[in-house]
């Protein structure tokens, strides 16, 4: 359809029960209609009117499983109300053409589809990685021309190149392959481009939350095919919302902290001839621990523990759910952010101690909401958020005191979303 034409309907708010579906929040619709009409201006501006089509990947919040699936293990996430949008259209040839509304212009020849040194750590890197994933799996992969823009914030924790991927892919999908690649291959192909051309190690998680949508257990003991569970809550129906707030640390350098996690559990695992800990029983592990001390030193134990516990954690947090079991939810909440902040140990850097904004934040959400408040480190760790479940009668007065703390907008209040990556219309 004609961007002119798309732009006219959504003007006459004929797609609004369409924006209700992918952004939950009534409130939001008005913003979202007017943020597609200056989406589909800008692409005319640049490539003129022409047929287009409107792609959408959300954002996403891990709700408990932290560090847990680059061991096989299992996570409860969900797809947020907020995303990265696409105005996209097919051209001939090979050139991705794409310009990011505040980042600028981004070009990249497909007729190459091998990992690039001088891309690592740039967004070129992810187009070129998952059109490469895609090609080695018989898919086509084209040219196109695309006007983006993001509301996922990046190193805000709500996994910003997860979602620009998994846009990516849900463009060659829609444009190139009549829309037949699924999901999960999707997320999976995301992950590779993000490892293998961007150059960070990762898990499956966040591809796959992205990908699929709503609220959902992953498990990933068979990473080529994980087993899903769509787990059918709405918060607002206990009265709460998920917050994520944006503590505002530097993710620079911390690589090597985020490759420490896996690298030591992998080694707890090595000690019993294993690849990852889901394939050691954890019986076995808590016989041998003293050894295992010597083999892979304290802090390696400490981190396994943690996944241990926090495996079963993912299962327990379900049923809570299923069960409309709010309380017994949001005590294994805080116990999940406990055993990051003791035994797996990503609430601070190290290399710089100095800087624990999400130590402080950990610190005055109980301050403020009290002791027991539903509290967890969120992602990676090391730097940048944390997640609270909030009563919905404090959610403004709790926003108004940690935004005292980390600036203005730095709380997110969020929505499950129950699409994942997706054709908008």
């Amino acid at each position: 359809m004609l961007a002119s034409t798309l732009k006219q309907q959504f003007e006459a708010s004929q797609h609004d029960k369409r924006l209700a579906e992918l952004y939950v929040d009534p409130v939001i619709i008005d913003f979202q209609r007017t943020r597609y009409i200056s989406a589909l201006n800008e692409f005319i501006k640049i490539w003129g009117d022409q047929s287009v089509e409107i792609l959408s990947a959300p954002g996403r919040s891990e709700v408990c499983g932290n560090h847990t699936d680059h061991q096989k293990g299992m996570v409860l996430a969900a797809a947020v109300n907020m995303d990265i949008i696409a105005i996209a259209a097919a051209t001939e040839g090979k050139e991705v053409h794409m310009v990011s509304k505040g980042y600028g212009e981004i070009k990249v020849n497909l007729s190459s589809l091998s990992a690039d040194k001088r891309e690592e750590g740039k967004t070129e890197s992810l187009i070129r990685g998952v059109a490469a994933g895609l090609a080695v799996r018989d898919f086509n992969v084209g040219g196109f021309n695309a006007y983006v823009t993001s509301q996922v914030p990046a190193g805000a924790g709500l996994s910003s190149s997860a979602a620009f991927e998994v846009l990516v892919g849900n463009i060659f999908a829609v444009l190139h392959n009549n829309n037949r690649i699924k999901p999960v291959t999707i997320a999976q192909v995301g992950m590779e481009a993000e490892n293998k051309f961007f150059g960070k190690p990762c898990g499956l998680m966040d591809q796959m939350t992205s990908s699929i949508g709503g609220l959902v257990h992953i498990d990933f003991e068979n990473p080529d095919n994980p087993k899903t569970l769509a787990v059918d809550v709405d918060f607002d129906s206990f009265d709460y919302s998920m917050c994520i707030v944006d503590t505002k640390g530097s993710h620079s350098d911390l690589t090597d902290d985020y490759a420490a996690i896996p690298a030591e559990m992998k080694k707890v695992a090595k000690f019993f001839d294993k690849e990852v800990l889901r394939e050691v029983s954890e019986e076995d592990f808590y016989k041998n621990i003293n050894e295992i001390r010597k083999f892979a030193g304290d802090r390696a134990v400490l981190r396994a523990i943690h996944w241990f516990d926090e495996e079963k954690r993912v299962v327990r947090e379900v049923e809570a759910l299923q069960d409309d079991n709010f309380t017994a939810f949001d005590n294994y909440v805080r116990e999940s952010g406990q055993s990051s902040y003791r035994l797996l140990q990503n609430a601070y850097s190290s290399k710089n101690s100095a800087a624990q904004g999400i130590c402080i934040g950990i610190a005055m959400t109980e301050r403020i909401l009290g002791h027991k408040a539903g509290c967890r480190i969120h992602g990676g760790g090391f730097a940048g958020t944390i997640q609270v479940f909030v009563p919905n009668s404090k959610v403004p007065g709790y926003k108004k005191e940690i935004e005292k703390l980390f600036g203005e907008g730095s709380c997110h209040v969020l929505k499950v979303r129950n699409p994942g990556g997706c054709k908008v219309v």
